[in-house]
């Protein structure tokens, strides 16, 4: 069982930036590949950005130029840096982890963009 514990969500001003992490408990984090997800307020959950064990990455043509997402294999660790944050990034975001045939989520962290 993997536990993913996503942190740096925030409220933060239109045009700033955060990183979020996602600290996975399993020590073969390397093999997984991963993702984040993110969902607004009344509207479906959707892909931000993935980077698989080995292979590009991807991203939502919303944030494409904005986001990045990198994984550190040592720290169990993946991150979303996000610049030039706007209003309509503004959800709980969450990490997910997935190797067949287990696929496993964090329980999401709220990023907030307003004056």
């Amino acid at each position: 069982q993997v536990q993913l514990v996503e942190s740096g969500g925030d409220l933060v001003q239109p045009g700033g930036s955060l990183r979020l992490s996602c600290a996975a408990s399993e020590t073969i984090f390397s093999f997984y590949a991963m993702a984040w997800y993110r969902q607004a307020p009344g509207k479906e959950r959707e892909l931000v950005a993935s980077i698989p064990s080995d292979g590009p990455t991807y991203y939502a043509s919303s944030v494409k130029g904005r986001f990045t997402i990198s994984r550190d294999n040592v720290k169990n660790t993946m991150y979303l840096q996000m610049n030039s944050l706007r209003p309509e990034d503004t959800a709980v975001y969450y990490c997910y982890a997935y190797l067949p045939p287990h696929n496993y989520w964090g329980q999401g962290t709220r990023v907030t963009v307003s004056s």
